[in-house]
């Protein structure tokens, strides 16, 4: 009984956070999406007119696809970029992988915002890479690289995402039990094909969680497109100008809730693909 009771006094105050702060709003987006728009006469009537004016029109759906791909190329890239600084960290930096890792934080700790608009200096017009190329004779005047682009967009978000991809991949290879790699020598493999075999398939834990880290907040970003994107917007960008601009608020509600179910059903999906891997791994 003690031990329920402290779990209990433990577990309440997660459970009412999150059942305040994600659940109810939730179930009041589920509930404005079955009204009609904010300024029809009839708005605080039941209607399913949101629904069949989204799945109508396959703009929104286009603009949900092209948003997942943006997030999907952020996420590779990011864990490409990633994997080589999470190994060195956990077989090659020794002493120094603590002092290496915070470095690697570090910018993480300043403003999101700020970083983005760095991003946007350099890209732009009198920005360090426009220069480069004006000095080496690529540019003949001075002018935008990249800036206003779904490119810029991809760039900056993986800069922004790589320390967060680490993380987890350096944990789950400093998980790994080092005798196994020297078993894996013994028994005449090659450094790249223990790294194939043994190596990659036990840190698929963690390269599963990075892309997580990655894609989901990325399906839904709007701040990077709106500041580096130019014209071109992502679903997110989308979702925002329902709810500020149109004042279509089922609309906005119905499109968040789409963007939450194809998150789940990956998910879903991805954690059965973890599961195999740990027992592969095992």
């Amino acid at each position: 009984m003690e031990t329920r009771r402290r779990l209990l006094v433990l577990m309440t105050p997660p459970t009412v956070w999150l059942v305040v702060l994600f659940i109810l709003p939730l179930i009041l987006m589920a509930v404005f999406s079955f009204r009609a728009g904010s300024f029809a006469p009839e708005r605080d009537q039941f209607t399913f007119d949101t629904y069949r004016e989204y799945f109508s029109n396959p703009a929104y759906l286009r603009r949900l696809a092209e948003s997942g791909w943006v997030a999907l190329q952020t996420s590779l890239l990011s864990i490409l970029f990633a994997y080589p600084l999470a190994y060195f960290l956990a077989f090659r930096a020794g002493p120094m992988r603590v002092t290496l890792l915070t470095i690697l934080i570090v910018p993480a700790w300043t403003s999101y915002l700020l970083r983005i608009l760095a991003w946007k200096i350099i890209l732009g017009s009198n920005g360090a890479l426009a220069t480069f190329l004006l000095s080496i004779g690529v540019m003949q005047e001075a002018a935008p690289v990249l800036l206003y682009s779904p490119a810029a967009v991809i760039i900056t978000l993986v800069y922004s995402w790589i320390p967060f991809v680490t993380l987890p991949i350096f944990s789950a290879l400093e998980r790994i039990d080092k005798r196994l790699l020297e078993a894996a020598a013994d028994l005449g493999c090659a450094p790249w094909e223990a790294f194939l075999r043994v190596t990659f398939p036990l840190s698929l834990p963690g390269v599963i969680g990075g892309f997580f880290f990655v894609f989901i907040p990325t399906l839904g970003e709007w701040v990077t497109p709106a500041l580096v994107g130019g014209t071109y917007r992502m679903y997110g960008n989308s979702i925002q100008e329902q709810f500020v601009r149109a004042l279509d608020w089922p609309m906005g509600s119905l499109m968040s809730l789409v963007m939450l179910a194809v998150v789940l059903l990956l998910t879903a999906l991805f954690s059965r693909v973890g599961r195999i891997s740990d027992l592969a791994g095992a």
